[in-house]
């Protein structure tokens, strides 16, 4: 009895959205949602004309707009690359079908609509994307003045400082060896500039990478951060700006935001803290969990502060892995048999950028990795296994170049297995 009550509630509710509506109308008809994407299934792995736009089964003709608000919206760009305001699966999904707009993927993996014209009076409407900023684990939201457009919880970058040591160990090391070197550069080449630390601009660099893929397929107007406070000294200017890395590095996203033409707010911890409580919102002990209340639950708090949202219409989220590369070097560090030094690393494959997204005829959406004997490696674009290493290029579509690999994970189950 209690089941059809929610169905009929589901049905019943396929206009616009009241005002009125609250949160645990909103959680009820989620729940009520039976056909939501699987959470093993990433949002933009496969692409078939059967499942209309991806495997994640969104936009196949339903005409529930509950279950639209829960999945979230897509991205839509006019043909010269003018990001426009998100429209919902099943919009995307007839535009498609009349042959209007063609299928799109950005540098994040996230599926988007190019449309096949330029809208002559576009009409945008204020996006704000609030960010979280994390040592392990990042949170992203996009929040208009009522929906959700999309969430994003993003691994950080921390394996830049070992690759630099273990690169400036094999660098001393050649030096007593009869092999190619760099020259020992002894003089400051720095002083009197401004520069970070390898790690810590990567760091950052990633936060800024997402805000930048975001804003070619959003219309953002405005960013909100988390600002992350560290020990200062009273009337040392030189040393509040340059002693610690995490002062550094967010100076360097906030000037890369600006330089967007974003406008920036940032706020303090104990501020988000209580917005989340004032929201009812409450956020999990445990940061590595892949749900919305880790991290995206206080960026998207940071966000409505902003845009004026009164909760979150969808709490599903893309977990973005950044892609690592075995950067091109002299030889391998250990010698084979023989003595022998092999070159080894390298970031192109056969022509292809390793990270690429193709199209393959019988693995379909995946992204390219290594090459040998003519024959290149495939990996699956969610969980980064490999494929196949026998695939020739002349079956291959090729689309885009990703730096993350994504998956789409839905609100309404847990213990979502990430590898």
């Amino acid at each position: 009895m209690v089941g059809k009550t929610q169905a009929q509630t589901s049905q019943r509710r396929t206009g616009n959205e009241p005002a009125t509506t609250t949160r645990a109308e909103l959680q009820v008809r989620q729940v009520a949602s039976l056909d939501l994407p699987s959470t093993v299934e990433p949002l933009n792995t496969t692409v078939s004309v059967a499942t209309g736009l991806s495997s994640a089964r969104i936009g196949e003709g339903k005409r529930d707009c509950d279950r639209q608000a829960a999945i979230g919206r897509i991205p839509v760009v006019s043909k010269n690359g003018t990001p426009l305001m998100p429209c919902l699966a099943s919009k995307a999904r007839k535009l498609l079908e009349q042959g209007k707009a063609r299928k799109y993927w950005n540098k994040l993996g996230i599926f988007g609509i190019r449309l096949n014209l330029d809208p002559k009076e576009p009409a945008t409407q204020p996006l704000v994307v609030g960010i979280d900023p994390g040592s392990k684990f990042e949170g992203f939201s996009v929040v208009g003045t009522k929906d959700t457009v999309l969430n994003i919880m993003a691994e950080a970058v921390d394996w830049v400082k070992k690759a630099v040591e273990r690169r400036r160990e094999m660098r001393r090391a050649r030096r007593f060896r009869n092999t190619r070197r760099r020259e020992c550069r002894f003089d400051n080449r720095l002083a009197r500039k401004t520069w970070l630390p390898p790690s810590t601009k990567a760091r950052w660099d990633v936060k800024l990478r997402i805000v930048q893929q975001l804003h070619k397929v959003l219309p953002l107007t405005d960013a909100v951060v988390e600002d992350v406070r560290a020990e200062t000294r009273k009337g040392q200017k030189k040393w509040n700006m340059n002693f610690s890395p995490i002062e550094a590095g967010k100076q360097y996203l906030y000037v890369g935001l600006k330089a967007l033409g974003l406008r920036l707010t940032t706020v303090q911890g104990i501020v988000t803290k209580g917005l989340r409580d004032k929201l009812g919102l409450k956020k999990v002990k445990s940061k590595s969990k892949p749900v919305f209340a880790s991290h995206c639950v206080d960026s998207w708090v940071l966000a409505s502060s902003v845009s004026g949202a009164e909760f979150p219409t969808t709490e599903n989220l893309y977990y973005l892995v950044p892609l690592q590369w075995h950067r091109r070097q002299l030889h391998r560090f250990e010698p084979s048999k023989g003595g022998q030094r092999s070159r080894y690393g390298g970031t192109m494959s056969l022509g292809l950028k390793r990270g690429t997204l193709v199209r393959h005829k019988k693995h379909g959406l995946c992204y390219v990795g290594g090459c040998m004997n003519g024959k290149l490696s495939l990996h699956d674009l969610s969980a980064g296994c490999r494929l196949t290493k026998t695939a020739r290029i002349t079956d291959l579509t090729r689309l885009t170049r990703v730096a993350f690999r994504p998956q789409f994970l839905s609100a309404l189950k847990s213990g979502v297995p990430l590898r």
